[in-house]
């Protein structure tokens, strides 16, 4: 695998924890909103060896004077998109740093 690979594969998955950050944001903004459905996102693996992220409503609300957004499980979706973007920006940066050691080593 190449770094240019490694690279885009970091790239789209940190796109698809943006996509799930935009969705779960949206949930916490609408969780008082009545008949509010909470958006999911869901992660398919892509040809490349990335991943992509669609974002989808999750059904009805049990009452239509309410929303079906639970704030705690919103919050760890927070974490985790967080913690995922993360994982991806580290590994984005690594190949970052060995484009930098290559270039310097075909310069010399």
């Amino acid at each position: 695998m190449s770094i240019g690979s490694v690279m885009a594969i970091s790239l789209s998955g940190m796109q698809a924890q943006t996509q799930k950050l935009s969705a779960t944001a949206s949930n916490v903004a609408n969780a008082l909103t009545p008949g509010y459905n909470r958006l999911e996102t869901q992660f398919n693996t892509t040809a490349s060896g990335g991943v992509s992220a669609s974002t989808f409503p999750s059904g009805q609300p049990s009452l239509p004077e309410s929303s079906n957004v639970d704030i705690a499980s919103e919050m760890l979706s927070l974490i985790q998109a967080e913690l995922a973007f993360k994982a991806n920006a580290s590994a984005w940066e690594s190949g970052a740093d060995m484009w930098d050691v290559l270039k310097t080593i075909v310069r010399d």
